[in-house]
Formats: structure tokens, C-alpha cells, sequence
């Protein structure tokens, strides 16, 4: 039951002031609030009462809510706990996609508690459209509007922690980013030199038994102190370095470092805390101060010599990432960069390995797994990865892999000595499972799909991402030709993969906004990033799509699928929203010395952002109705 009226001038502020709190209005033009306000009309629907079902035809109104929630079922059953599938609150409206297209909506709308909305009659939506470009662009690219919006808050947000870590205010403590290197006054020159060479740095912090510094010394010095007097490279430290170097306490301030430099000339200082040596800035990290470039790291991977170098590599990625979500730069973009960067370093240590231990003649190709295998990183990652082999003639696939297995199992140790943890699942190319010819690759997988018990859909989901990384690229490339074809061809396993998938559903809740779990909070990558890889993945894999990015399976399928352009773009936008949070989320983490997750308190985002999360579950939630109307689950 439903009431209207025509709103006075006093009621037409108060209106506009009720709207301007939210998007898309918070972005129109005067007139065109003004014009919307004055046509407006005001109707109130009681609990229980559908507000808008397919039966009633043609979309007729825009529906604003001002009050209440109200509720979208799918099918025609009352709303129950398995039949809602979005709720919509204050300042959400309804139906944009039905108005547009001049068709039904797909959904019975219902008050699920008492309910007031604002009304807009379809020709005036339609004229507004046309009138105003922040509405038209809010109802045809709905998510991506909303996205654009927060954007700019994350990058203003970013921006602002940049700035203060830059700044010359900012304590020592902050901007010292490695740890110091020293070693005894008693350390011979050619010591001392040989390991300034093969860590890349350009000073040695000469210490004493208890770690209080007594010196430094610094390749300017090599020269005068070195070279020209012609001294021997057994001549011990104490010798030539600069004894009593200048120290400041953690707490000093950036700006009262270069001030001593300029001074007195130094190009370094030391941060000591309670005597001991705790730190070291150069000239050169006061003027950069973190300004961690792509080329500066890719170069400083390629050139690394020692696991140590890696290791600060790897640390630098993560600061990379804060300042690129500081630039703007978008989450597809920022995942590309963090998962390629990734790869380097993995690359330079099995180069390293090789070069310390080489394995002759194996031909071999070391595949990522997993969100390496779709180039999906964010900063909290394990490793996954596996071995696939060639086996020679006169050999077997034991023989050539008992070589591989010890090889395999240095790898994966350096990378946990780089920050990328041992996988709990042991999915590893150190484990002989998954260190495997490409005849037993094919084997094993063929297992799963024709098989297809509970472990073998999970193995599948992880296994069936790989990619290439390193050595003999071909192999992995013929295992992906095979599946391809054998996958598509087996309907059954897709249906199996499907229903698989459709048990884990967005966390949109029936009384509030989320199904939140342990700690008040909801899972991230599980419940969020899941149900668009599941989805993309089985779609890929039964139309032999060969991509292995969520994204671009997403955009591959579209076609085959028949899905309309904006709704494949819909799905890619609200799979970024999430990635875009896990960065975010990762980040804060970090900078708060908390252990890496990625389950977040909805409350503890803001408006903007709780409301696009809202929509990007529904858009998985959309593509999971898809993958359950095309398996008939």
C-alpha cells in the first residue's frame, strides 16, 4: 500500500539535503537536484509488502530508499535464508539495469521492514539520465562510478601517509629502511671489501664486542686511505676507517641529520639506541627517502649475488606497493606488478642455485601455482609451486627426480628466507607429489577429472592456475594444451567443480549488511576473491580458454557465454574492489607489525566503501547464478 504527494519548496531542501548524502548525488549539478527533488514522491510499503516483482511488467519507477531495508528474492518463494539474495538500504536504489533496458525485473523486491522511498516515474529517470552526465554515468556503470569515488579517497588517504614518510619531520627510526652491516676493527681490508662488494653497499660499520660502533669506512675512502698508499688488503680495519663516527638516537628527526651533514661534511650517520648500533643513513637515503622505483629493484634483483640482497628486494616490493596505491595506480595493475616482480626474484634464485649447484642435462620448468599461477599476488602470499620434467633416454622419471627433489627444496627455503612462507599444504616442488614428469602431470590430472573425489576438485583448483616461470617453458605449455581439450570434454567434472563452488556464497546478510564471522569479521580472499576465480575458472576450463588471470578469464568468457559487455565489466570491476581492500588491508597490517590476513571488520570501513563491497558480492553473487543456471544447480 502506497501514498503520495507532491512535496512543498520547504520540503524540496529538505529532500535535496537527504540526497546529497549519497551517490550519485553527491556529484550532480544543482539544477539537476533541484529538477530530480521536485519530482519526487514519497511512498511507504509495510513489512513484508513487495514493492516491486516481475508480474507487474515493465519497470515503471525509480526506487530510492530513504527508510528501511528492503529485500531481493530470487524465484517467487517469501524471502528465507536461502532465498534473498541482496539487501538495499538507506540512499540504494532500484531497478536500474530493468529501467534501461524497458523490461520486468528479474527479482521480487520486498520491504523487509517497514519501508519508505522516494519514487521517480520511469520517463522522468530516463529524461534525467539524459540531463545530468554523474547520473547517466552512476546508472550504466554502476560499480566501476562508485569505484572512481573511493579511488580518490584511498589515493588522497595514500597519498597523505606518503607525504609524512617523506617528510624531513619524520624520526630516523621511520626512514631507515635495512640493517646496518658491521663487523670487528680487527676484520682484514680484503674482507671488508669483498663483502661491501657482494652486498652492494658503499660503508662498513666497524663495532666492538657489545655492538657499539667505533668507526666506519667507506668506498670514498678505498681511494686515499687504500689504494694510493699502497697499503696490503690484510691490513686490518682499525687501520683506515674514521673512528668516533657521528650517531643520532632514533627519535632525531630527518631534518637534524642533514643538518649535520651539511656541516660537517659527513655522507654518513649512524642511529644508535642505548649505545648500540641500530642503524645507517647515507646521503643518498635522506634525498630518495623510500622513493622505491620499479627500475631500481628490478635491476637491483637481476644483479643480486647473495640471498641477503634478494631479501631486501623483497622488502622493497612491499613498499613499492604503498607508494603505487599513493600514485592512484589501479589493483590489476598493482597485482601485475607485485606478482612480476615476484617472479624476478624467484627467477634470480633458482639462478643463484643453478649457478652453485648445476643440474646438467634435466630439462626442467619450475611452475607457479595458485594467485602466482594467475597473477593475482597481493603482500600476503605463501608459496605454491611445482616441478615438471622431461625424462632422457636410458632414465626414468624417479631417477631425474631424486636430482630435482634436493634442488627444489633449497628453492623453496630461500624464498621463506625472502618473506614468502613454506606452503601449510606442502604444495611445493620440494615435495615429490607434485615434482612430476609431464607424462605423470598428465596422468595425475587426468585422475582428477575423471575421478573427481573432494581432494581431487581441490587439488584442481589450485593445480589447473599454473604458469611457467623458469627453465623449459614448452613443457608447461604442452600440459595446458592437453587440458584444454580434456577438461572441455568432460561435463561431468565441470558440474562437480560447480557445485563445489556454490558452496561458498558472498557473506550478504539477512539482517544486517554482512555474515561476518570470528572476530567480527568476514573473509576477504575465501568469500569475496573465491567465487569469481571458481567461476571463472570452470568457465575457462569448459570453453578452453587457456588464461590463467581471474580477469582475463572474466573478459574471455564474455563472448562464448553471451554475456552482455557491461555485466563481464561489472564482474572484473567488483573482483578489483576486493583486491583493491586486501592491498589496503595488507598494508595497514604491516604498518602496524600485525601478522598478514585477510579477514577485515565491514565496520570498520567507511560508507562508500561498505556500500561498494555490498555491490561487488552481489555481482559475485550474479555470476554464481549463472554458473549455477548453466550446470543446473
Amino acid at each position: 500500500m502506497s501514498y503520495s504527494t507532491t512535496p512543498p519548496n520547504s520540503l524540496i531542501l529538505a529532500t535535496l539535503g537527504h540526497l546529497t548524502r549519497f551517490a550519485p548525488f553527491d556529484r550532480m549539478e544543482q539544477e539537476h537536484l533541484e529538477w530530480l527533488a521536485a519530482r519526487l514522491e514519497i511512498a511507504y510499503y509495510a513489512k513484508g509488502e513487495v514493492v516491486l516483482s516481475p508480474e507487474q511488467g515493465e519497470a515503471h519507477k525509480f526506487f530510492l530508499i530513504k527508510q528501511g531495508v528492503v529485500q531481493g528474492e530470487q524465484g517467487v518463494v517469501q524471502a528465507q535464508e536461502d532465498a534473498a539474495w541482496l539487501e538495499l538500504h538507506e540512499g540504494e536504489c532500484f531497478p536500474l539495469g530493468a529501467l534501461l533496458s524497458k523490461r520486468p525485473v528479474t527479482s521480487i523486491y520486498r520491504a523487509r521492514e517497514d519501508v519508505f522511498c522516494y519514487e521517480l516515474g520511469a520517463v522522468d529517470f530516463i529524461a534525467l539520465t539524459h540531463k545530468s552526465e554523474a547520473f547517466h554515468d552512476f546508472c550504466t556503470r554502476r560499480i566501476a562510478n562508485l569505484l572512481e569515488q573511493s579511488k580518490h579517497i584511498i589515493q588522497a588517504q595514500y597519498s597523505q601517509s606518503s607525504a609524512e614518510q617523506q617528510s624531513m619531520s619524520s624520526p630516523l627510526a621511520a626512514i631507515i629502511r635495512r640493517e646496518p652491516v658491521a663487523c670487528s676493527p680487527e676484520t682484514p681490508l680484503r674482507e671488508v671489501l669483498t663483502s661491501m662488494q657482494q652486498l652492494g653497499i658503499g660503508s662498513m660499520v666497524a663495532v666492538d664486542a657489545h655492538h657499539r660502533p667505533v668507526g666506519i669506512f667507506t668506498l670514498h675512502d678505498v681511494l686515499s686511505r687504500v689504494t694510493l698508499p699502497g697499503l696490503s688488503l690484510e691490513t686490518p680495519l682499525s687501520s683506515v676507517m674514521s673512528p668516533n663516527p657521528y650517531t643520532l638516537p632514533p627519535n632525531a628527526l630527518v631534518h637534524e641529520a642533514a643538518l649535520a651533514m651539511a656541516k660537517h661534511g659527513f655522507r654518513h650517520i649512524l642511529m644508535v639506541e642505548n649505545g648500540h648500533l641500530k642503524g645507517l643513513l647515507s646521503e643518498k637515503d635522506l634525498f630518495s627517502l623510500q622513493r622505491v622505483g620499479l627500475r631500481q629493484i628490478s635491476s637491483a634483483i637481476r644483479n643480486a649475488e647473495r640471498i641477503e640482497c634478494l631479501q631486501q628486494s623483497a622488502l622493497d616490493i612491499r613498499e613499492l606497493a604503498h607508494n603505487m596505491l599513493a600514485q592512484g595506480v589501479a589493483a590489476e595493475q598493482l597485482t601485475q606488478i607485485i606478482s612480476t616482480l615476484n617472479d624476478l626474484l624467484t627467477c634470480r634464485i633458482i639462478e643463484l642455485e643453478l649457478r652453485e649447484n648445476p643440474l646438467g642435462d634435466i630439462e626442467f620448468c619450475w611452475m607457479a601455482l595458485g594467485s602466482e599461477g594467475r597473477i593475482e599476488q597481493t603482500l600476503n602470499t605463501d608459496q605454491d609451486n611445482g616441478l615438471i620434467f622431461s625424462v632422457p633416454e636410458g632414465s626414468s622419471s624417479d631417477e631425474v627426480r631424486a636430482r630435482l627433489l634436493p634442488f627444489a627444496l633449497r628453492i623453496n627455503k630461500s624464498l621463506d628466507e625472502c618473506g614468502f612462507p613454506l606452503c601449510g599444504g606442502d604444495v611445493m616442488a620440494s615435495n615429490p607429489k607434485w615434482c612430476l614428469s609431464l607424462g605423470e602431470w598428465k596422468d595425475i590430472f587426468d585422475k582428477w577429472i575423471y575421478h573427481g573425489a573432494p581432494m581431487d576438485l581441490l587439488h584442481s583448483t589450485i593445480f589447473f592456475d599454473f604458469r611457467p616461470l623458469f627453465g623449459a617453458e614448452h613443457l608447461a605449455g604442452e600440459l595446458r594444451e592437453w587440458l584444454s581439450v580434456e577438461a572441455s570434454k568432460n561435463s561431468r567434472f565441470l558440474h562437480q567443480l560447480a557445485a563445489n563452488a556454490l558452496k561458498n556464497r558472498p557473506p550478504l546478510g539477512m539482517v544486517r549488511d554482512f555474515v561476518i564471522g570470528e572476530g567480527h569479521t568476514l573473509d576477504l580472499k575465501l568469500n569475496g576473491i573465491t567465487p569469481f576465480v571458481d567461476a571463472a575458472r570452470i568457465f575457462a576450463l569448459a570453453h578452453g580458454i587457456m588464461a590463467t588471470n581471474t580477469l582475463q578469464r572474466l573478459r574471455d568468457i564474455a563472448a562464448p557465454l553471451n554475456l552482455k559487455p557491461h555485466d563481464a565489466e561489472a564482474y572484473c570491476d567488483a573482483f578489483l574492489f576486493i583486491q583493491l581492500l586486501r592491498l589496503r588491508l595488507h598494508h595497514e597490517q604491516t604498518e602496524r607489525g600485525e601478522k598478514l590476513s585477510n579477514r577485515v571488520d565491514p565496520d570498520s570501513l567507511n560508507s562508500l566503501d561498505q556500500r561498494i563491497l555490498k555491490e561487488a558480492f552481489r555481482q559475485a553473487r550474479k555470476l554464481q547464478t549463472k554458473l549455477g543456471l548453466d550446470y543446473q544447480i
